[in-house]
């Protein structure tokens, strides 16, 4: 990482961690909050506590596993050892088609998730506009029955501006609140039974996956993402994640923190690039907090914003830069799933002209993709394995966290 990082931002980060939140549980491997993080630029860099002899797993783990020339951590030896039998049997056209999270379509939906061997849909409020609880069923069924490896069904149910199913009072009699207008209401209490209640109901239609939380800092009420975030310091919102993670895992709801590295107060990559030039420090001390947080309660996921962060990677928006993904992986220590924000976001069209958005994401390290455009995208994954532009090692790495993550959320038995 660049020289220019300063290492006692980055020790704030760590600190300020340690006081906010639980001990670190990244999707079953205990680490402490400093083994995650490596000190940037620094002359002295943090190193993991000598070996002891003495475990501080909670259940038996694997470091490292490698097969067919992939090495992931973070996964128990049962869960690491069926995902790589399930892996085995898969062909290359089925394993790139569980690396998408693909937008619902609104026709045949059933029948191409079979055909492209989609890893999940995305469901927006066109899917459940004047729908009955029993018809979203029918269609989750339905999707699910097709496909010969059980999906992830995800929406976005983040209260307040963002709900696509409790929007439809015959599923829920009121949207669910923001989380600001839930705290303000009842405090941290509250938020617990409302994440408690929305994963219950999620899981009753069938879905398996939540988009939140959202751990964007932000405490101006003019910056775009405010409505969304929990709208109070760093350290309270790290608690806020904390608390909605655990209570997720608690249910076996998959959950996705974003938009890592923090939205900050950049403008809507809907519409348009976003370049966020602020200086490391700023994310090292502020933005990173809530992301660490929920990577030590076990989050599902981590989604990637199209944001350009110049301190980061000056060149690519953040969902394409293997610079910032090794950031995430390396020194905030996850071994989730990665996934783009939707490349069908204008961000993504300005900035690579629509063509081949996904093998730019692959290259990056990304391990799901979420699109509108998967009929087109999967195929120009599968020749770029085939024409030597990414080794199918990186794609049998991402299966394998995507069929892991599955099998610990009971999605695959």
């Amino acid at each position: 990482m660049n020289g220019k990082y300063k290492l006692g931002a980055l020790l704030a980060a760590a600190i300020l961690c340690l006081s906010a939140c639980t001990p670190a549980q990244d999707n079953g491997l205990v680490r402490s909050t400093m083994e995650h993080l490596t000190i940037p630029g620094g002359e002295e860099e943090t190193q993991p506590p000598e070996e002891t002899g003495e475990s501080e797993q909670t259940q038996p783990v694997t470091d490292t596993f490698t097969g067919s020339g992939d090495t992931i951590t973070g996964f128990d030896e049962a869960t690491l050892a069926r995902a790589q039998e399930l892996m085995t049997g898969m062909s290359l056209e089925q394993k790139v088609g569980q690396m998408f999270l693909a937008r619902c379509p609104e026709s045949d939906a059933a029948n191409q998730a079979a055909t492209f061997y989609l890893g999940g849909y995305m469901l927006f409020g066109r899917d459940f506009e004047n729908k009955t609880k029993d018809q979203v069923i029918s269609d989750i069924q339905s999707y699910q029955s097709a496909s010969a490896t059980p999906m992830f069904i995800a929406v976005d149910e983040e209260g307040g501006t963002v709900n696509r199913v409790s929007s439809n009072s015959q599923l829920r009699l009121y949207p669910f609140w923001s989380p600001q207008d839930l705290f303000n209401e009842g405090g941290m209490e509250l938020i617990i039974t409302d994440t408690e209640e929305k994963s219950g109901l999620l899981k009753s239609l069938g879905i398996n996956m939540n988009l939140a939380p959202v751990c964007d800092v932000s405490t101006d009420a003019n910056d775009f993402i405010y409505p969304r975030a929990f709208g109070q310091s760093a350290e309270a919102t790290a608690d806020y994640v904390s608390n909605v993670v655990r209570i997720m895992n608690a249910s076996q709801m998959g959950s996705t923190l974003k938009h890592f590295p923090g939205y900050g107060n950049n403008s809507d990559t809907h519409t348009g690039m976003s370049q966020d030039d602020r200086g490391y420090e700023t994310f090292a001390s502020s933005d990173f907090l809530p992301f660490v947080a929920g990577i030590k309660e076990g989050a599902t996921a981590v989604l990637v914003s199209h944001n350009i962060v110049t301190s980061m990677d000056a060149e690519a928006p953040a969902s394409l830069s293997a610079k910032v993904h090794e950031l995430l992986r390396n020194d905030l220590g996850f071994n989730g799933i990665i996934m783009t924000d939707d490349l069908a976001m204008d961000a993504i069209g300005q900035y690579t002209g629509g063509n081949d958005a996904a093998v730019a994401a692959v290259l990056a390290g990304n391990d799901m993709i979420c699109t509108t455009d998967f009929t087109a995208q999967i195929p120009a994954v599968i020749d770029a394995v085939n024409n030597g532009t990414i080794n199918e090692a990186r794609i049998n790495q991402a299966v394998l966290r995507i069929l892991s993550s599955k099998i610990k959320l009971g999605i695959i038995e």
